[in-house]
């Protein structure tokens, strides 16, 4: 991230939060004590801002400036809160669409994903407030734009978020190598909240657990799973096709 995209010092990230900035995460050094660290405290945690315990080392490898134990990184996107997104989308008189990503990390898949939920129709991506990818240059890149079109909303528990959407008359889909159903399989177009994981882990057990369906994409292969963008627009398109039905 650019040297212009972060902040640096105790009372520079407190005005810059003040003066409504975005920001995407806080690193607060190890052992840090006294009032204007406690007010830093409580005003990342009022504005949901992602805080992280470093060793100062960690610091001083980032900046040599004096950087008094606090470095925030600057996001390059405004994020929106769930809970004000739906009730405008049902205003508008469409069928709900939204892309939860639970702990996609890599920078390049989360911009190609975001790319295909705009062309697709998403209403509004959630990502966790920790461990989702930075919004960097390089997603910003990848998404053509569409990560200044489509919503994105953080949350601090992604299990929250579900049971929000449930609450508000979406089926939660989430998409596993677990399921015993093909995805063209699943009525996708109703209003619906569809779930995709990482990789490595996929999507977590509590929220299969809250899933209303679990979709599998069949494979005819030797390699045992897609890449997760690939999947995203195999997935978000058929969603998209039954809409069109």
């Amino acid at each position: 991230m650019k040297k212009e995209n972060m902040i640096f010092g105790i009372r520079p990230v407190l005005e810059a939060i003040d003066a409504g900035k975005e920001v995407d995460k806080i690193l607060l050094q190890k052992g840090l004590r006294g009032e204007l660290f406690h007010d830093l405290l409580d005003r990342s945690r009022m504005m949901d801002i992602p805080l992280q315990i470093v060793p100062i080392d960690r610091l001083n490898r980032i900046t040599r400036k004096n950087h008094q134990g606090v470095v925030a990184f600057l996001s390059q996107i405004s994020y929106h809160r769930l809970e004000q997104v739906m009730p405008g989308v049902y205003e508008s008189g469409k069928t709900p669409f939204v892309l939860i990503l639970d702990h996609i990390t890599d920078v390049r898949n989360f911009g190609a994903i975001a790319r295909t939920a705009e062309c697709s129709g998403v209403d509004a991506i959630v990502i966790p407030s920790k461990g989702a990818a930075a919004i960097n240059e390089d997603a910003m890149k990848t998404s053509a734009g569409a990560l200044n079109v489509v919503p994105v909303c953080r949350a601090e528990k992604l299990q929250d978020a579900v049971k929000y959407l449930k609450d508000s008359g979406l089926k939660v889909v989430s998409a596993t190598e677990k399921a015993s159903i093909d995805y063209d399989e699943e009525d996708l177009g109703v209003p619906l909240a569809l779930v995709l994981g990482a990789e490595d882990t996929g999507v977590s057990l509590p929220l299969l657990k809250l899933s209303d369906s679990l979709v599998r994409i069949p494979l005819a292969g030797k390699i045992g799973s897609l890449n997760v963008s690939v999947a995203s627009g195999i997935l978000l398109f058929e969603a998209l096709r039954q809409r069109k039905e």
